[in-house]
């Protein structure tokens, strides 16, 4: 089986070739006439372009032709081989979207970028948990990640940023944890086509480290924008199959929210930090918080309480029966935990406190 989303995406050098389809005569006299190499073979047109901005000139004489046959049109670009059906052709929207993001896209495909970690405590302030959160490289162009994905969604690059970045946080995950520390990995449901298919490159990176399953949480982000809870709930109980808890983000962000935690029935539930912030002074929020807590707790869930920036928030969350936390209060994301410890053996025991001072 092949997955589109799930195919390697190479970068676009500053030399190629620019497969097209499906190849037509409009298309191939048009090459030819401003002079460039142009060859066909199994409806497919190649165009050989010799740097960056070539490629420019080449997409802007598409513009030429007819709006109906530019939308029929699909791209490949590749170093000079001949593409096949395991190749990720794009649309022309997606193309010229790419060369327009050029410089960010480069970031994504080339995998320039890593896994930073947040720490999430317990009631009594003790490190249980990280959550890994995509971050440039030291030596890396710096990005937002909010703007990264945005870019990854009109480029048509979102799952294979959100497959890389799911591996990026599991090889992080090996190489500063040791087993019994859980691992809050983010994905996007809207990445995943085929569970089956689409996941077994995270499981397959989780068995190929010598990993605990057991270890790993896989938290859908952009909760309230799932339309499909039923395509969700199958993404669940795959990852659940493979020995994997997971959990919802940004709960009690709006209705919605409340209502799938309901329908799915997480493992972990992760409140939205707008009912997190200054909690303790505001009634309604403690009475969201509350609503949102026993709920969670009848299907035996745990709650993790997100931002918490303040004594005071995390100390009523605790109070309330909220099991975990997560907030500037305890760590920034971080490149390492803080403590420099190994892989193997029992979770080591350090605190919040422990964390402040390294």
């Amino acid at each position: 089986m092949l997955c589109y989303n799930c195919s390697t995406i190479e970068p676009i050098e500053d030399q190629g070739t620019i497969h097209i389809r499906p190849a037509c005569t409009e298309l191939t006299l048009m090459f030819l006439e401003k002079g460039y190499l142009v060859e066909e073979m199994n409806d497919i047109c190649t165009v050989k372009y010799r740097s960056r901005e070539e490629m420019l000139s080449l997409l802007q004489l598409l513009q030429k032709l007819t709006p109906t046959l530019r939308q029929e049109l699909n791209f490949y670009v590749t170093g000079g081989a001949v593409p096949g059906a395991q190749h990720n052709w794009t649309s022309m929207q997606e193309f010229e979207a790419r060369m327009k993001h050029y410089d960010v896209v480069n970031i994504i495909v080339e995998k320039k970028f890593t896994s930073f970690m947040q720490p999430i405590v317990d009631h009594s302030e003790n490190i249980v948990a990280y959550e890994f959160l995509l971050r440039s490289n030291e030596t890396g162009v710096p990005f937002q990640p909010y703007n990264l994905f945005e870019t990854a969604r009109t480029t048509g690059l979102h799952s294979f940023l959100d497959r890389a970045a799911r591996i990026s946080a599991i090889e992080t995950s090996a190489m500063w944890l040791p087993k019994g520390v859980k691992r809050f990995v983010n994905f996007l449901p809207s990445s995943i086509y085929n569970p089956d298919f689409c996941l077994s490159h995270t499981f397959n990176a989780i068995e190929r480290l010598s990993l605990e399953p057991t270890d790993f949480v896989f938290e859908v982000v952009e909760t309230e924008r799932v339309e499909d809870v039923g395509h969700l709930q199958s993404i669940f109980q795959v990852y659940r199959q493979n020995g994997m808890s997971v959990a919802i983000d940004d709960v009690g962000a709006g209705y919605s929210t409340l209502e799938q935690m309901i329908r799915l029935k997480p493992d972990y539930v992760k409140i939205d930090r707008s009912l997190i912030d200054r909690c303790d002074e505001n009634m309604a929020q403690q009475q969201q918080l509350s609503t949102i807590t026993d709920i969670a707790h009848s299907f035996g869930a745990k709650v993790l309480a997100e931002g918490i920036e303040r004594r005071e928030e995390f100390e009523f969350c605790r109070e309330m029966g909220i099991e975990l936390a997560q907030g500037y209060l305890f760590g920034k994301p971080a490149d390492r935990p803080p403590l420099n410890h190994e892989r193997g053996g029992e979770a080591p025991a350090f605190t919040a406190t422990s964390l402040l001072h390294t």
